[in-house]
């Protein structure tokens, strides 16, 4: 079993970008999820609510910058420029605003700019905000987190996996009860990392597994939600996958489809062999912890 993709969402609801490698950092994968919209209130905003940041991915420029772009920009044929795009710089030494994420009360506003450049093309008035202490976020216990454990501005936990075998038996889950005979993007699930699997849905009995040089604790299954019913690059809505997960995979009043994972880094920063990196190729490996 092998790493088939890598890909970093450093916004929040946001499309992301694929990666060859990256950084394992306690919270997740470097960059990842650092940033977050939130409404005048300070409530936080996704794409469950407003569509339309789907159209918008980030990627990682630098450690102190992201790039945002809009898809919806770009000409008919796909042929033209990248879209139109906004530089968004780390907001140091800027004073930290109140807003509703869960075990974290306080983030940093990006540039006024930003917000409004983002609120134009979402046609909702959102404010971009920013994680200063990647540390300062604890994993839940009730998500199976320990003292210790940390996490990005992630729903539950630092790290999604998803698997090609169980995206290929949904696929055929699909097309036995639908007429559906195009495969789902497996972008919907917005997974940090995808393996090509073994059978489908072997993830799911998983207690760890090592990626490279890199041990994971697995802290839960991924309960999912309308967000996969959206097209990763339309934003367009639909009944698949919600529809057939529920036939097939729902209990304790949820559909699942994924795992979160939870780095175990001691010691791995300073390691001169490059160990607390992910790659795409990279050897995946069952484990007990």
């Amino acid at each position: 079993m092998q790493v088939t993709s890598l890909r970093v969402y450093p916004v929040k609801s946001m499309g992301g970008a694929p990666v060859t490698a990256v950084q394992v950092e306690p919270q997740g994968l470097a960059g990842d999820r650092r940033w977050c919209l939130v409404d005048e209130s300070g409530e936080v905003v996704t794409a469950r609510e407003c569509h339309a940041l789907l159209r918008l991915t980030a990627e990682v420029v630098d450690e102190d910058t992201i790039r945002i772009t809009d898809r919806a920009d770009r000409t008919a044929d796909g042929s033209g420029a990248q879209g139109a795009s906004i530089l968004v710089d780390t907001p140091l030494g800027v004073g930290p605003v109140p807003i509703s994420l869960s075990r974290l009360p306080f983030a940093a506003p990006a540039d006024t700019d930003v917000s409004e450049w983002i609120s134009a093309r979402t046609g909702r008035s959102l404010r971009l905000v920013w994680q200063q202490d990647p540390s300062a976020r604890a994993v839940s216990g009730a998500h199976g987190g320990e003292p210790g454990d940390v996490l990005s501005m992630a729903d539950t936990g630092p790290l999604l996996l998803v698997s090609q075998a169980s995206m290929a038996r949904l696929d055929e889950w699909i097309g036995e009860e639908s007429e559906r005979s195009t495969p789902l993007d497996v972008g919907r699930f917005r997974a940090n990392v995808v393996v090509d699997g073994d059978q489908p849905f072997d993830e799911d009995s998983w207690v760890g597994v090592r990626i490279g040089a890199v041990d994971f604790r697995i802290t839960e299954l991924c309960d999912r939600c309308v967000m996969t019913t959206l097209d990763p690059v339309t934003a367009e809505g639909g009944l698949e996958p919600i529809r057939t997960l529920a036939r097939h995979r729902r209990w304790d009043g949820s559909t699942w489809f994924g795992t979160r994972l939870l780095p175990l880094l001691p010691g791995l920063p300073a390691r001169p062999d490059g160990g607390g990196t992910l790659h795409v190729g990279d050897a995946v490996e069952v484990t007990t912890r």
